[in-house]
């Protein structure tokens, strides 16, 4: 199962934008970041899916205007029934959008991961989406397939652990680097040549055959 960007992304939101919608209850407050994370995050899995090299660009030097534009269809969509005001969500949006940006950019930097990696890492999110939120959502941001999907059972996972599986994750290609080299260096390696291996016993007697010789000369 790839890292859960789900929760990940949930505890920076709580962390970075302490700001964000604090005029409501803790409750509310945490059922509308959510809502909003799993909307925004399955939209840009959605426009990764139409067109990975433009997100990827996106990720790596973010545009005002794309944020913009991503946020403003969010929020003007025939299929959105959130309940926040559309200033409000329209904002949240663009915050949140912001924050998923800029965390996936330091994952790519940090772990090397490339568009390759990203890709593997944003479309396993799918499955850690299911049952995040009600269809409103899917059909908004285009994961339709989550339409009427139930919560995948999973133990809660602290912040600690959440941060153990990201070291993981961006070690992880240290690893394989490290292991294709051991491999690499072991390919390489010399062989013996055959007729090296003929002329093995010549070589000993010729060196036992000096021994001996030497031997009598000492004991005559």
């Amino acid at each position: 199962m790839a890292f859960d960007l789900v929760q990940y992304f949930a505890e920076q939101i709580y962390t970075q934008k302490p700001q964000l919608l604090e005029q409501y209850s803790k409750e509310e407050r945490k059922e509308y970041l959510l809502e909003i994370n799993a909307l925004v995050l399955g939209k840009l899995i959605t426009l990764w899916r139409a067109d990975d090299k433009k997100v990827y660009q996106e990720i790596a030097s973010p545009d005002e205007l794309f944020i913009q534009e991503v946020a403003r269809h969010l929020t003007t969509s025939s299929n959105n029934q959130s309940l926040l005001a559309k200033n409000e969500l329209e904002q949240t949006v663009t915050e949140i959008l912001k924050l998923q940006l800029a965390e996936l950019k330091q994952l790519n930097d940090i772990g090397n991961l490339k568009i390759h990696g990203l890709h593997e890492l944003l479309l396993g999110q799918i499955e850690h989406l299911s049952g995040q939120a009600t269809d409103w959502v899917w059909l908004t941001n285009g994961l339709s397939e989550l339409k009427g999907s139930k919560p995948i059972v999973q133990e809660e996972i602290s912040l600690d652990s959440t941060m153990k599986e990201f070291n993981q994750m961006v070690n992880q290609p240290q690893i394989h680097a490290n292991e294709d080299l051991h491999n690499s260096s072991e390919t390489l390696a010399v062989p013996v040549p055959m007729w090296a291996k003929i002329f093995e016993p010549i070589v000993a007697l010729i060196i036992l055959w000096v021994l001996y010789c030497a031997a009598t000369q000492i004991f005559v």
